[in-house]
Formats: C-alpha cells, sequence, structure tokens
C-alpha cells in the first residue's frame, strides 16, 4: 500500500531541506540562485507570449507614481517577516520592479501548472482561476454580497472573484495589500472601477468592523507568510466575517506528487525566493482555522500543483 507523504522532502528539517537552506545560505550562491529563478520566470512567459518587459514599460508611468502616493497610508507599519528580500527583489514587495512584474510572473506561474497541455497563458490563467472559484461555489455561502480579498496584490485574484460573484448579483469587493505599490498596479488596471476599495493595510488587523464580509480570500499567500503571521490573519478573517461566511485559501499543496517531485534545479531556486517555504510546508492549515474558530475546512487538490482550503 502506496501512502501520501505529508510534504516535500527538501522542506521542513530534512536532510535534504538542511542541505539546500546551507547552500541557500551562501551568499554569492544565493545571489546566482535568485537570478536562475527570475530567468526562468522571464523564459517561461515570453516563451509562452507574455509580454514581460513591455508591461513593465507600459505601466512605469507619473501617473502610477501618483496613485501610489494617494494609496499609501502612512500609519502602516510593516512587520519584520515583509521585510526580507523576497521573489529575487531585494526589497521584497516594496518597490516597483516587484509590482510591475507581477503580472506577467503570475500569467507565467499558470502556464506551469499544466505543462504539457496547449494552452495560451490566458487560457490557463482562466483555468487556474476557475479551479479556485469552483470549489468556492460548491462549499462557501450561497448568498454572497460582500467579499474581500486579502493578499491581492496586482488585483488579478480580486478582479476574477469580484466578476465571477458579480454574474449572480451586486456585490461589494475589496482588495487588501501591504504593498502599496501592488495596489497602484492593481487599481490601474481596475479600468472600469469594479472593485470598491483598494486598501493599504494589514491582513493581521483589517480595521474593518467585524462580521462586515460574507467571503474573505487568501489566494497564493499563505505560502508567502510566517505561520505566526498566518494565525493572526486566521483569527482576524473569522472576526470580518459574519456567521456562515466563509474563508477560501488556494496555495501550494505540500501533498502534491508535482511539487514534491520538483527536480533539485527547480525546488532549490524556490526556496531562495521564498524565505517562508519551510514554514509553510510543514504547517498544518486545517488544524489552524479549527482553532481560529472555524468549522473543520473543506480540502479539495483543485489543479495539479494547488489545493483549495473553505472555512465557514
Amino acid at each position: 500500500m502506496t501512502t501520501t507523504k505529508l510534504k516535500p522532502d527538501w522542506a521542513g528539517d530534512d536532510l535534504l531541506s538542511r542541505l539546500v537552506n546551507r547552500a541557500i545560505q551562501t551568499p554569492a550562491l544565493y545571489s546566482l540562485m535568485k537570478r536562475q529563478a527570475r530567468q526562468v520566470l522571464i523564459k517561461t512567459a515570453e516563451k509562452n507570449g507574455v509580454p514581460w518587459r513591455q508591461t513593465c514599460l507600459d505601466l512605469d508611468t507619473p501617473e502610477m507614481r501618483q496613485r501610489l502616493t494617494e494609496l499609501t497610508n502612512p500609519a502602516v507599519v510593516y512587520p519584520d517577516y515583509y521585510q526580507v528580500p523576497f521573489h529575487a527583489y531585494s526589497e521584497g514587495n516594496l518597490c516597483w520592479q516587484a509590482a510591475f512584474e507581477a503580472a506577467p510572473a503570475t500569467y507565467a506561474m499558470a502556464l506551469r501548472v499544466w505543462p504539457q497541455a496547449e494552452l495560451s497563458w490566458q487560457e490557463a490563467q482562466v483555468r487556474l482561476r476557475h479551479s479556485f472559484l469552483e470549489v468556492l461555489d460548491q462549499h462557501g455561502p450561497a448568498e454572497v454580497t460582500d467579499i474581500l480579498d486579502v493578499g491581492c496584490s496586482v488585483g488579478i485574484s480580486t478582479l476574477s472573484l469580484h466578476r465571477h460573484y458579480a454574474q449572480k448579483n451586486s456585490v461589494r469587493t475589496v482588495g487588501l495589500d501591504l504593498s502599496p505599490y501592488m495596489l497602484a498596479v492593481a487599481q490601474s488596471q481596475d479600468t472600469n472601477g469594479e472593485i470598491a476599495q483598494w486598501v493599504h493595510g494589514a491582513a493581521e488587523a483589517t480595521g474593518f468592523p467585524a462580521a462586515s464580509f460574507d467571503v474573505v480570500t487568501m489566494q497564493f499567500v499563505a505560502h508567502e507568510l510566517p505561520r505566526a503571521a498566518t494565525q493572526a490573519i486566521f483569527a482576524e478573517a473569522r472576526r470580518v466575517l459574519r456567521p456562515g461566511g466563509a474563508l477560501a485559501i488556494v496555495d501550494n499543496n505540500p501533498k502534491s506528487p508535482v511539487i514534491q517531485a520538483l527536480p533539485p534545479v527547480l525546488f532549490t531556486l524556490m526556496k531562495s525566493t521564498e524565505p517562508w517555504s519551510d514554514d509553510y510546508y510543514t504547517f498544518d492549515l486545517e488544524a489552524a482555522l479549527v482553532e481560529a474558530g472555524f468549522a473543520p475546512p473543506v480540502v479539495v487538490a483543485s489543479d495539479p500543483r494547488h489545493r483549495t482550503l473553505v472555512a465557514r
């Protein structure tokens, strides 16, 4: 009888993980890994028609910098975990390069989910988003009028979520992120003003009234957090959700055979740009949700690499 491993061997305290971490902590090797990780994404993107460089040029405008000024909340205090090098950027998400490249990187990521399928980057992105929304439809609340997308980045997840529910009835959707750079890009892409608010703030303490949302989502956010931050966000999501509301999470699946079998080069590159990988892959999200006051979540392997959790 075969058993499913709970996590990859390259994460946690396993020997392989310790060897990879030691390599990452070597400055010269780390610098090389960061460059290589970025090149893998750019190559995947541009080989499949994603206009990586042109997108960055198009976004770099004086109007974008004005958006940054208007969206930045000077009262925000950035937690320590958010001020470390991240995704191959020395400033993490707190810089223009990270914000300008976020959408092309997201499109490249979706293409890597189904490498054997003949999908355009647009088709892969739609499939990625719909695989999450289908699980949320089945296990989330039937009536949704208010939605909060935490860690919304440049708004791809937020707009997809909003448009899905807006087909059924009038909804109010809010995007929340700690990076005002990401939010400036998100607002610029929201050309029809579909999103009620783009809010610069921390998901651990949103400032929203209690019981003010039907759905809170964390789309590809949890793997970017230390577990203490995730636990704090779960508690805050529980506070702002109405009775019967749902927290829906989509992220890398530690039990995915694809994730567990990543070639050494790829998992080493990934760990070099994701500083909280070991914490994420060894953290029991289901137990943490129950501890935060949610019912035991539904967990679905929503695509070959990712799982969706819906907790009421």
